[in-house]
């Protein structure tokens, strides 16, 4: 296992912070001290310079005002932009799954430009998506999701970009292939989800998946009490 510091960069937690998303970093955090590895959670304001050298990248949902900013904001730090392209790994939820993308059309109908990570475009829905919401995970061995969403968001996925979830109940992405509602994006270096909770302290086996992809070696699963209890409740 890693004995250097992994160290999780929060971005713009004071922009993209509506639903509690930034816990996320303090769940990545704490999973690593669990396991005897040292973690540093580095929160990147709107007023600073992002760091291009983070292990992981964290981004959360936020209202249309607040993601428009974030995408600007985005494209504004370019190296920013190729460090979650290269060898880090980001978690991107709901409007930091947006940004992320091609482009965003708003309820006024004006599209907006997004970062061109990801091969997705987002336009809005007529009706909002809010409820709890269950999928089936695509990633080998994380078994099923649950969260909350609550999003207006449609989300169209290129033809050859994996979901992260095929949905069970809820909503997702309005997205469907061969027959299933589709939730998220899955590539080998970035998960977005519309699942908030927050998403890895309500599926621990995801936030371990984005662990190992980020230090290298398998993070052993961990027993925490009532913690299958709990995701009973949902699933």
């Amino acid at each position: 296992m890693p004995t250097s510091t992994v160290t999780i960069g929060l971005l713009l937690p004071d922009v993209l912070s509506t639903y509690s998303d930034a816990g996320n970093a303090t769940v990545l955090a704490k999973r690593l001290h669990w396991q005897g590895i040292p973690a540093e959670v580095l929160r990147c304001t709107a007023d600073q310079s992002p760091p291009t050298s983070c292990d992981i990248y964290v981004l959360g949902g936020g209202e249309d005002t607040a993601q428009l900013f974030a995408a600007q904001w985005l494209l504004s730090h370019r190296a920013l932009c190729q460090a979650i392209t290269g060898s880090s790994v980001t978690l991107a939820v709901c409007a930091g799954l947006q940004i992320l993308g091609r482009c965003m059309t708003d309820v006024s109908g004006f599209t907006h430009a997004g970062a061109g990570i990801l091969d997705i475009e987002t336009r809005p829905r007529r009706v909002r998506a809010v409820g709890e919401i269950v999928t089936d995970c695509t990633v080998p061995g994380v078994g099923k999701l649950c969260g909350f969403e609550n999003h207006r968001g449609a989300t169209t996925l290129g033809t050859e970009t994996r979901p992260l979830g095929l949905v069970r109940s809820g909503v997702g992405n309005c997205d469907r292939r061969l027959g299933r509602r589709r939730e998220g994006v899955y590539t080998d270096r970035i998960i977005g989800t519309y699942l908030h909770g927050p998403v890895l302290a309500r599926n621990p086996a995801l936030a371990d998946h984005l662990l190992s992809r980020a230090t290298g070696h398998t993070v052993k699963s961990l027993d925490v009490p009532d913690q299958t209890a709990l995701r009973d409740t949902y699933l």
